[in-house]
C-alpha cells in the first residue's frame, strides 16, 4: 500500500509541477488517469467489483464517501461487495457490537440505496457475527478471517456460517493496513511542502474487478482519503 500511495504521489505531483507550492493546500486530489480503468457499461453485466473498506479515522460516515468514489472513480452505479475492516479501536478495548452499529447501519442504508448489493464483515469471532446476525437488518453475506491468526477456520464460526449461508474467506492483511504516521512519511517524501504532519488519512479502499465467468483479475487498485487539520 505504502509503495502504491508513494508512486501515485510521486507521479502526480511531478505533473503538477510548482503550482503546487504556491499555495496552502486544503484539498489534494491526487490522481493519475491511466492508474484507474473506467468500467464499460457494456461489460458490466459480466463483472464483479468488490472492495474492501479499512476506515482509519473512526468516523462512520466515510463509508458513504468511500464508496461514492469507488462508483465515481470506477464508472459504475453500484459495488457488488463491500466488506468492512473493523474500525479501529482504543487500546485496551475489544470490539463490540455497539461499536460496529453506527458503521453497519451507514453500509444498510448503502444497500437500501442501491449503491452496494451485498455487506460483509472481517475478523469477527462467533460470538459477534452472531450477535451483528441477530441484529442487522441487512444481514452479512461474508466474514473474512485471518489465517495468520488462526491456521485453521474456528468449528463453531464454521458451523453458524453454514446455519446462516454466510460465506467465510480468508485473508492476510496487517491489523493496520496504513498507520497515520506511515501516510505522512510517504507524503512528505513524494510532495514538497505540504505540512505532511498536517494530513490525517481517513479511509483506504481496496477494489477489484473481477471477470465473473473465468474467475480472473481483469484490474484493482486502492483509493484513499486524507482531511488537513490546520492549526
Amino acid at each position: 500500500v505504502r509503495d502504491c500511495i508513494q508512486k501515485t504521489l510521486t507521479e502526480w505531483s511531478s505533473k503538477i509541477g510548482q503550482d503546487l507550492n504556491q499555495e496552502i493546500l486544503e484539498v489534494l486530489e491526487c490522481t493519475v488517469a491511466q492508474a484507474i480503468e473506467k468500467i464499460n457499461p457494456e461489460e458490466r453485466d459480466e463483472l464483479k467489483v468488490s472492495a474492501k473498506l479499512f476506515i482509519v479515522g473512526s468516523n462512520s460516515s466515510s463509508i458513504r464517501d468511500a464508496v461514492d468514489l469507488a462508483c465515481s472513480a470506477l464508472g459504475v452505479a453500484q459495488l457488488d461487495s463491500v466488506i468492512i475492516a473493523p474500525p479501529p479501536i482504543e487500546d485496551g478495548t475489544s470490539l463490540s457490537l455497539e461499536y460496529l452499529q453506527p458503521y453497519w447501519q451507514e453500509l444498510e442504508n448503502l444497500v437500501q440505496n442501491k449503491k452496494i448489493v451485498a455487506i460483509g464483515t472481517s475478523d469477527l469471532d462467533k460470538t459477534l457475527l452472531e450477535q451483528l446476525y441477530l441484529w442487522a437488518q441487512v444481514k452479512p453475506n461474508s466474514n473474512q478471517v485471518n489465517l495468520a491468526s488462526c491456521c485453521v477456520m474456528p468449528p463453531d464460526l464454521t458451523a453458524f456460517a453454514k446455519q446462516f449461508d454466510i460465506q467465510l474467506l480468508t485473508h492476510n492483511d496487517p491489523k493496520e493496513l496504513l498507520c497515520e504516521a506511515s501516510f505522512q512519511e510517504v507524503l512528505q517524501e513524494s510532495i514538497q511542502n505540504t505540512k505532511a504532519h498536517e494530513w490525517i488519512p481517513l479511509w483506504l479502499l481496496r477494489y477489484s474487478v473481477i471477470v465473473k465467468s473465468r474467475g480472473i483479475i481483469k484490474s484493482k487498485g486502492y483509493i484513499i482519503q486524507a482531511k488537513r487539520n490546520a492549526s
